[in-house]
């Protein structure tokens, strides 16, 4: 498994709450869908994060350029 980083995140309660609603319509745990927003946050933005391994890319791979 690729490695992670862990990070301190202060959230207002309120949107911690709306997380973890959204979270739980997704099958997926709030840190899981801060995580899929982020991604798809950065991709929209050109900032795209390189691939991640356990999504079966080399860690190598070259990044996309800006659209």
């Amino acid at each position: 498994m690729a490695e992670r980083k862990a990070i301190l995140l202060r959230l207002r309660p309120e949107m911690v709450a709306a997380l973890q609603r959204w979270a739980a319509d997704e099958f997926r745990s709030v840190n899981g869908q801060i995580e899929f927003l982020l991604d798809r946050t950065l991709r929209e933005a050109g900032r795209s994060a390189p691939p991640r391994a356990e999504d079966g890319a080399p860690d190598s791979a070259p990044r996309e350029p800006p659209a």
